[in-house]
């Protein structure tokens, strides 16, 4: 059993070692449903925990002054997330199927990013770009909108006040192209080639598993994601989908 794990000291062994990065991607993977159970199991205790501290916090707003306080209820919210992050990349290629208009998945999914930037009372100027019939799609609707929408939420933390965010669809033939743009602060060129790896994160709060659960959903489609990115002048996602 192995103990004390340190994540940074098992990355930097993956990427000296491709004999290691292959037996520890082996072991994460045949791990998958233990990895799980446990954080299934891990999160019901500490949702009971979060909820007490809340009640107690309402009963007594005295205890927001105390020393460590709201540093504690952060670090809870975190240690859900990212049990509920950890639970869905460990299912991010399992695919509940059914056929439906991406059409109308992708204007809902800009309707609905459009109305969170309203409600935020946002100067983030949103601009979408999606074609008419542009026919049926057999995939897993929840995961794909959980995609789509995960790579709108890091547009929107990039750009500033004042930014700009592009939604462009496309079809060639049988493949799909959904491009989502941003003029923010962009990804420096050292950091490009491991954005997608479980637990890279280079922001704050993260757990690096969002862009790694976004590729596992978008590869087991059968599809692609790739990235452009000029620091200091914004980025550029492209999903790229079989019809």
């Amino acid at each position: 059993m192995m103990q004390n794990i340190d994540i940074n000291q098992m990355n930097r062994l993956m990427e000296e070692s491709e004999e290691a990065k292959q037996i520890i991607s082996q072991l994460l993977e045949n791990h998958q449903e233990t990895v799980s159970t446990i954080a299934h199991e891990i999160r019901n205790p500490l949702t009971l925990v979060s909820s007490a501290l809340q009640i107690i916090q309402v009963q007594h707003p005295e205890v927001k002054e105390f020393a460590h306080w709201n540093q504690t209820m952060d670090d809870i919210a975190f240690m859900r997330q990212l049990l509920e992050e950890l639970s869905t990349f460990n299912n991010g290629n399992t695919l509940h199927y059914s056929v439906f208009s991406i059409e109308h998945l992708l204007k809902n999914i800009a309707v609905s990013f459009a109305i969170s930037l309203d409600e935020e009372e946002s100067d983030i100027e949103f601009v979408s770009s999606i074609p008419e019939n542009l026919g049926k799609f057999t995939g897993d609707k929840i995961k794909l909108e959980e995609v789509l929408l995960n790579l709108l939420k890091n547009a929107k933390e990039a750009v500033s006040d004042n930014g700009m965010i592009r939604l462009t669809v496309g079809r060639k033939k049988d493949i799909l192209s959904i491009q989502i743009q941003d003029n923010g602060c962009g990804i420096p060129d050292e950091h490009m080639e491991t954005i997608f790896e479980p637990f890279k994160t280079y922001k704050q709060g993260g757990t690096g598993l969002g862009l790694s659960l976004s590729r596992r959903i978008v590869e087991a489609h059968d599809g692609s994601i790739s990235v452009t990115s000029t620091e200091g002048r914004g980025t550029i996602f492209t999903v790229e989908l079989p019809i």
